[in-house]
Protein backbone atom coordinates (compact mmCIF):
# COMPACT_ATOMS: atom_id res chain seq x y z
CA UNK A 1 0.00 0.00 0.00
CA UNK A 2 1.40 3.59 -0.84
CA UNK A 3 2.03 5.46 2.43
CA UNK A 4 0.80 9.12 2.12
CA UNK A 5 0.68 11.99 4.11
CA UNK A 6 -1.96 14.48 4.43
CA UNK A 7 -1.20 18.26 6.42
CA UNK A 8 -4.20 19.82 7.64
CA UNK A 9 -3.75 23.12 6.18
CA UNK A 10 -4.60 26.51 8.16
CA UNK A 11 -6.36 25.58 11.25
CA UNK A 12 -9.06 28.62 10.66
CA UNK A 13 -10.17 27.72 7.79
CA UNK A 14 -11.77 24.92 5.72
CA UNK A 15 -8.84 22.47 5.69
CA UNK A 16 -8.87 20.18 9.10
CA UNK A 17 -12.65 19.88 7.94
CA UNK A 18 -12.28 19.13 4.48
CA UNK A 19 -9.52 16.23 5.38
CA UNK A 20 -11.91 14.55 7.79
CA UNK A 21 -14.53 14.65 5.76
CA UNK A 22 -12.51 12.64 3.10
CA UNK A 23 -11.90 10.70 4.80
CA UNK A 24 -15.50 9.31 5.63
CA UNK A 25 -15.37 8.68 2.27
CA UNK A 26 -14.79 4.49 2.21
CA UNK A 27 -12.53 4.68 -0.51
CA UNK A 28 -10.09 7.20 0.73
CA UNK A 29 -10.12 5.75 4.08
CA UNK A 30 -9.05 2.71 2.53
CA UNK A 31 -5.86 3.75 1.70
CA UNK A 32 -4.97 4.35 5.51
CA UNK A 33 -3.41 7.84 5.07
CA UNK A 34 -1.74 9.44 8.05
CA UNK A 35 -3.02 12.95 8.77
CA UNK A 36 -0.36 15.51 10.23
CA UNK A 37 -1.30 18.10 12.16
CA UNK A 38 -2.63 18.52 15.77
CA UNK A 39 -4.81 16.10 16.91
CA UNK A 40 -6.56 18.50 19.19
CA UNK A 41 -7.20 20.58 16.49
CA UNK A 42 -8.67 17.93 14.59
CA UNK A 43 -10.57 16.45 17.71
CA UNK A 44 -12.51 20.05 18.48
CA UNK A 45 -13.13 20.12 14.47
CA UNK A 46 -15.06 17.05 14.46
CA UNK A 47 -16.77 17.89 17.86
CA UNK A 48 -18.13 20.96 16.70
CA UNK A 49 -18.83 20.58 12.79
CA UNK A 50 -20.13 16.50 13.47
CA UNK A 51 -23.93 17.58 14.82
CA UNK A 52 -24.67 20.02 11.98
CA UNK A 53 -21.85 18.92 9.21
CA UNK A 54 -23.94 18.53 5.25
CA UNK A 55 -22.09 15.34 4.73
CA UNK A 56 -20.12 12.58 7.00
CA UNK A 57 -17.52 13.44 9.13
CA UNK A 58 -14.40 11.17 9.77
CA UNK A 59 -14.15 10.87 14.08
CA UNK A 60 -9.69 11.63 14.25
CA UNK A 61 -9.86 8.81 17.10
CA UNK A 62 -10.28 6.31 14.46
CA UNK A 63 -7.74 7.96 12.30
CA UNK A 64 -3.47 7.56 11.84
CA UNK A 65 -2.14 10.87 13.02
CA UNK A 66 1.01 12.59 13.29
CA UNK A 67 0.28 14.48 15.90
CA UNK A 68 1.77 18.21 16.14
CA UNK A 69 0.91 19.93 19.22
CA UNK A 70 0.67 23.42 19.68
CA UNK A 71 1.27 25.64 22.05
CA UNK A 72 -2.03 25.83 24.09
CA UNK A 73 -2.06 29.53 24.38
CA UNK A 74 -1.40 30.02 20.83
CA UNK A 75 -4.17 27.38 20.32
CA UNK A 76 -7.01 29.26 22.35
CA UNK A 77 -6.28 32.44 19.20
CA UNK A 78 -7.01 30.18 16.70
CA UNK A 79 -11.00 30.72 15.64
CA UNK A 80 -12.48 29.92 12.16
CA UNK A 81 -12.84 32.37 9.72
CA UNK A 82 -9.78 35.00 11.70
CA UNK A 83 -6.71 34.78 9.82
CA UNK A 84 -3.70 35.59 12.17
CA UNK A 85 -0.13 34.57 13.00
CA UNK A 86 -1.07 31.71 15.11
CA UNK A 87 -2.80 29.35 12.35
CA UNK A 88 0.14 30.20 9.86
CA UNK A 89 2.68 29.43 12.16
CA UNK A 90 1.00 25.88 12.80
CA UNK A 91 -0.22 25.28 9.15
CA UNK A 92 3.37 26.19 7.95
CA UNK A 93 4.75 23.64 11.06
CA UNK A 94 2.83 21.25 10.15
CA UNK A 95 3.83 21.39 6.24
CA UNK A 96 7.43 21.27 7.58
CA UNK A 97 6.69 17.80 9.53
CA UNK A 98 5.02 15.88 6.50
CA UNK A 99 8.19 16.82 4.18
CA UNK A 100 10.61 15.76 6.58
CA UNK A 101 9.01 12.56 6.92
CA UNK A 102 8.69 12.13 3.17
CA UNK A 103 12.36 13.47 3.21
CA UNK A 104 13.20 10.68 5.44
CA UNK A 105 11.09 7.91 3.66
CA UNK A 106 8.15 7.74 5.73
CA UNK A 107 5.51 8.90 2.88
CA UNK A 108 5.79 8.07 -0.57
CA UNK A 109 3.62 11.33 -1.14
CA UNK A 110 1.97 13.61 0.52
CA UNK A 111 -1.01 16.01 0.08
CA UNK A 112 -1.95 19.45 1.32
CA UNK A 113 -4.79 21.24 2.86
CA UNK A 114 -5.30 24.72 1.94
CA UNK A 115 -2.78 27.60 4.07
CA UNK A 116 -3.38 31.48 3.76
CA UNK A 117 -0.14 32.79 2.48
CA UNK A 118 -0.45 36.39 4.60
CA UNK A 119 -0.78 34.32 7.69
CA UNK A 120 2.08 32.61 7.17
CA UNK A 121 4.09 36.07 6.27
CA UNK A 122 2.29 37.17 9.43
CA UNK A 123 4.27 34.77 10.99
CA UNK A 124 7.49 35.58 9.66
CA UNK A 125 7.33 32.47 6.80
CA UNK A 126 7.54 34.58 3.63
CA UNK A 127 7.15 32.21 0.80
CA UNK A 128 5.10 32.48 -2.07
CA UNK A 129 2.92 29.54 -1.68
CA UNK A 130 2.93 25.49 -0.28
CA UNK A 131 4.54 24.97 -3.93
CA UNK A 132 8.11 26.59 -2.93
CA UNK A 133 8.46 25.33 0.25
CA UNK A 134 8.28 21.55 -1.11
CA UNK A 135 10.70 22.77 -3.57
CA UNK A 136 13.36 23.79 -1.28
CA UNK A 137 12.74 20.87 1.46
CA UNK A 138 13.36 18.54 -1.80
CA UNK A 139 16.32 20.32 -2.88
CA UNK A 140 15.20 21.45 -6.41
CA UNK A 141 15.35 24.68 -8.06
CA UNK A 142 13.25 23.41 -11.38
CA UNK A 143 9.36 22.59 -10.70
CA UNK A 144 6.27 23.85 -11.86
CA UNK A 145 2.76 24.21 -10.85
CA UNK A 146 0.67 21.79 -12.93
CA UNK A 147 -3.33 20.95 -12.91
CA UNK A 148 -4.97 17.60 -12.96
CA UNK A 149 -8.45 16.47 -13.09
CA UNK A 150 -10.80 13.92 -14.57
CA UNK A 151 -14.14 14.60 -16.20
CA UNK A 152 -16.72 12.90 -14.34
CA UNK A 153 -18.82 13.28 -17.95
CA UNK A 154 -16.33 11.67 -19.77
CA UNK A 155 -13.59 10.33 -17.98
CA UNK A 156 -11.17 12.54 -20.12
CA UNK A 157 -7.80 13.71 -18.01
CA UNK A 158 -7.07 17.45 -17.69
CA UNK A 159 -3.29 18.30 -17.56
CA UNK A 160 -2.55 21.85 -17.81
CA UNK A 161 0.90 23.43 -16.29
CA UNK A 162 1.29 27.36 -15.50
CA UNK A 163 4.90 28.42 -17.00
CA UNK A 164 4.27 31.36 -14.45
CA UNK A 165 2.63 31.15 -11.32
CA UNK A 166 2.43 33.88 -8.09
CA UNK A 167 3.74 37.31 -9.67
CA UNK A 168 2.00 40.66 -10.83
CA UNK A 169 0.54 40.35 -14.38
CA UNK A 170 3.05 43.28 -15.51
CA UNK A 171 5.87 41.43 -14.62
CA UNK A 172 4.90 38.09 -17.10
CA UNK A 173 6.32 39.67 -20.14
CA UNK A 174 9.70 40.30 -18.33
CA UNK A 175 9.64 37.06 -16.18
CA UNK A 176 8.79 34.83 -19.30
CA UNK A 177 11.30 33.88 -21.73
CA UNK A 178 12.69 31.56 -24.02
CA UNK A 179 15.32 30.09 -21.06
CA UNK A 180 12.13 29.54 -18.27
CA UNK A 181 9.97 27.72 -20.80
CA UNK A 182 12.44 25.53 -22.08
CA UNK A 183 12.86 24.27 -18.09
CA UNK A 184 8.80 24.59 -18.06
CA UNK A 185 8.17 22.31 -21.06
CA UNK A 186 11.13 19.85 -19.83
CA UNK A 187 9.38 19.49 -16.92
CA UNK A 188 5.86 18.72 -18.22
CA UNK A 189 7.62 16.54 -21.20
CA UNK A 190 9.32 14.32 -18.17
CA UNK A 191 5.85 14.82 -15.94
CA UNK A 192 3.57 12.81 -18.77
CA UNK A 193 5.96 10.59 -18.86
CA UNK A 194 7.00 9.40 -15.67
CA UNK A 195 3.51 10.34 -13.61
CA UNK A 196 1.22 9.69 -16.49
CA UNK A 197 2.76 6.97 -18.54
CA UNK A 198 2.53 9.54 -22.07
CA UNK A 199 5.49 8.70 -23.95
CA UNK A 200 4.70 10.90 -27.09
CA UNK A 201 2.17 13.79 -26.18
CA UNK A 202 0.73 16.42 -27.79
CA UNK A 203 1.25 19.68 -26.09
CA UNK A 204 -0.67 23.04 -26.48
CA UNK A 205 1.31 25.72 -25.90
CA UNK A 206 -0.52 29.24 -25.81
CA UNK A 207 0.29 32.28 -27.41
CA UNK A 208 1.35 35.37 -24.90
CA UNK A 209 -1.12 38.21 -26.33
CA UNK A 210 -4.24 38.51 -28.20
CA UNK A 211 -4.82 36.16 -31.00
CA UNK A 212 -1.17 35.61 -30.28
CA UNK A 213 0.03 39.24 -31.26
CA UNK A 214 -1.76 38.37 -34.68
CA UNK A 215 1.90 39.16 -36.68
CA UNK A 216 2.65 42.05 -33.90
CA UNK A 217 -0.14 43.62 -34.11
CA UNK A 218 -1.33 42.79 -31.23
CA UNK A 219 2.19 42.39 -29.44
CA UNK A 220 5.81 41.05 -30.65
CA UNK A 221 6.45 38.72 -28.03
CA UNK A 222 5.03 35.99 -30.29
CA UNK A 223 7.09 36.65 -33.34
CA UNK A 224 10.43 38.29 -31.61
CA UNK A 225 10.61 35.13 -29.48
CA UNK A 226 8.06 32.63 -28.68
CA UNK A 227 7.58 31.38 -32.50
CA UNK A 228 11.84 30.81 -33.07
CA UNK A 229 11.21 29.14 -29.88
CA UNK A 230 8.59 26.71 -30.67
CA UNK A 231 10.65 25.47 -33.58
CA UNK A 232 13.85 24.84 -31.72
CA UNK A 233 11.64 23.10 -29.17
CA UNK A 234 10.05 20.56 -31.94
CA UNK A 235 13.55 19.41 -32.59
CA UNK A 236 14.35 19.34 -28.95
CA UNK A 237 11.34 16.71 -28.65
CA UNK A 238 10.70 14.88 -31.53
CA UNK A 239 8.43 12.18 -29.60
CA UNK A 240 6.32 15.29 -28.81
CA UNK A 241 3.83 16.77 -30.92
CA UNK A 242 3.79 20.56 -29.80
CA UNK A 243 1.01 22.80 -31.49
CA UNK A 244 1.60 26.53 -30.79
CA UNK A 245 1.17 29.20 -30.13
CA UNK A 246 -2.24 29.05 -29.72
CA UNK A 247 -4.20 31.96 -29.45
CA UNK A 248 -5.23 31.91 -25.63
CA UNK A 249 -9.06 32.51 -26.39
CA UNK A 250 -9.32 29.60 -28.72
CA UNK A 251 -6.83 27.07 -26.84
CA UNK A 252 -9.26 26.01 -24.23
CA UNK A 253 -12.47 25.29 -26.43
CA UNK A 254 -11.60 21.39 -27.00
CA UNK A 255 -11.19 21.05 -23.34
CA UNK A 256 -14.07 22.65 -22.74
CA UNK A 257 -15.93 20.01 -24.92
CA UNK A 258 -14.12 16.88 -23.67
CA UNK A 259 -14.90 18.01 -19.79
CA UNK A 260 -18.50 18.26 -20.58
CA UNK A 261 -19.06 16.09 -23.12
CA UNK A 262 -20.78 14.16 -23.98
CA UNK A 263 -18.21 12.78 -26.21
CA UNK A 264 -14.41 13.81 -26.86
CA UNK A 265 -13.47 15.33 -29.82
CA UNK A 266 -10.99 14.90 -32.18
CA UNK A 267 -7.47 15.46 -31.86
CA UNK A 268 -7.43 16.50 -28.15
CA UNK A 269 -4.02 17.38 -26.74
CA UNK A 270 -2.67 15.46 -23.81
CA UNK A 271 -1.69 19.10 -21.76
CA UNK A 272 -1.81 22.54 -22.11
CA UNK A 273 1.17 24.68 -21.39
CA UNK A 274 -0.36 28.02 -20.40
CA UNK A 275 1.90 30.93 -19.91
CA UNK A 276 0.72 32.89 -16.85
CA UNK A 277 -1.73 32.17 -14.06
CA UNK A 278 -5.06 33.45 -14.87
CA UNK A 279 -4.80 32.01 -18.14
CA UNK A 280 -4.37 28.72 -16.93
CA UNK A 281 -6.12 28.95 -14.30
CA UNK A 282 -9.57 30.63 -14.90
CA UNK A 283 -10.51 27.95 -17.65
CA UNK A 284 -9.33 24.99 -15.22
CA UNK A 285 -11.54 26.46 -12.73
CA UNK A 286 -14.47 26.95 -14.53
CA UNK A 287 -14.42 23.96 -16.18
CA UNK A 288 -12.93 21.71 -12.58
CA UNK A 289 -13.25 23.76 -9.92
CA UNK A 290 -14.32 20.93 -7.10
CA UNK A 291 -12.38 17.84 -9.44
CA UNK A 292 -9.36 19.45 -10.24
CA UNK A 293 -5.90 19.28 -8.31
CA UNK A 294 -2.71 21.33 -8.22
CA UNK A 295 0.61 19.38 -8.04
CA UNK A 296 4.20 20.23 -7.60
CA UNK A 297 5.99 18.95 -10.70
CA UNK A 298 9.48 18.71 -10.57
CA UNK A 299 9.84 16.94 -6.93
CA UNK A 300 11.12 13.43 -6.23
CA UNK A 301 7.68 12.53 -4.14
CA UNK A 302 4.45 13.38 -5.28
CA UNK A 303 2.85 16.24 -3.80
CA UNK A 304 -1.34 17.13 -4.44
CA UNK A 305 -3.22 19.64 -3.05
CA UNK A 306 -6.96 20.76 -3.25
CA UNK A 307 -7.15 23.68 -5.93
CA UNK A 308 -8.98 25.88 -3.73
CA UNK A 309 -8.46 28.19 -0.60
CA UNK A 310 -8.79 28.50 2.78
CA UNK A 311 -12.23 30.15 2.44
CA UNK A 312 -12.58 31.50 5.50
CA UNK A 313 -16.17 32.52 4.93
CA UNK A 314 -17.40 29.49 5.52
CA UNK A 315 -15.13 27.83 7.81
CA UNK A 316 -16.56 26.38 11.08
CA UNK A 317 -20.18 26.29 9.19
CA UNK A 318 -19.77 22.41 8.55
CA UNK A 319 -20.70 23.42 5.20
CA UNK A 320 -17.38 23.07 2.91
CA UNK A 321 -17.18 20.56 0.07
CA UNK A 322 -14.30 17.82 0.32
CA UNK A 323 -14.70 16.85 -3.19
CA UNK A 324 -11.35 18.30 -4.57
CA UNK A 325 -9.64 16.95 -1.22
CA UNK A 326 -10.64 13.68 -2.41
CA UNK A 327 -9.74 14.01 -5.71
CA UNK A 328 -6.10 15.28 -4.59
CA UNK A 329 -6.30 12.13 -3.02
CA UNK A 330 -6.85 9.62 -5.34
CA UNK A 331 -4.78 11.69 -7.68
CA UNK A 332 -1.55 11.28 -5.34
CA UNK A 333 -1.94 7.38 -5.40
CA UNK A 334 -2.32 7.27 -9.20
CA UNK A 335 0.47 9.39 -9.91
CA UNK A 336 2.57 7.89 -7.06
CA UNK A 337 1.50 4.03 -8.70
CA UNK A 338 2.90 5.67 -12.45
CA UNK A 339 5.72 6.78 -10.93
CA UNK A 340 6.46 3.55 -9.67
CA UNK A 341 5.75 2.14 -12.74
CA UNK A 342 8.05 4.17 -14.45
CA UNK A 343 10.85 3.52 -12.16
CA UNK A 344 10.63 -0.43 -12.72
CA UNK A 345 10.48 0.56 -16.28
CA UNK A 346 13.68 2.34 -16.04
CA UNK A 347 15.56 -0.45 -13.86
CA UNK A 348 14.84 -3.23 -16.00
CA UNK A 349 16.05 -1.27 -19.22
CA UNK A 350 19.41 -0.06 -17.02
CA UNK A 351 19.59 -4.07 -16.53
CA UNK A 352 18.89 -5.18 -19.94
CA UNK A 353 22.24 -2.57 -21.01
Amino acid sequence: MIRLAISIGDPAGIGPEVVLKALADPAVAALRPVLVGSRSILSRTYAQLQPRSSQPIADPAKLRILDIPIDPLLERSIHWGVENAAAGAASFTWLDAALAATAAGRFAGVVTAPISKAAWHSAGHAFPGQTEVCAERAGVDRFGMAFVGRSPQTGWKLCALLATTHIPLHQVPVVLTAELLDRKLDLLVTMLDRDLGITHPTIAIAGLNPHSGEGGQLGTEERDWLIPWLAQARNRYPNATLRGPIPPDTMWVTAGQAWFGPTLPAGLPDAYLALYHDQGLIPVKLMAFDRAVNTTIGLPFVRTSPDHGTAFDIAGQGIANPASMIEAIHWAIELTETRNQWRDRVVAAAHRE
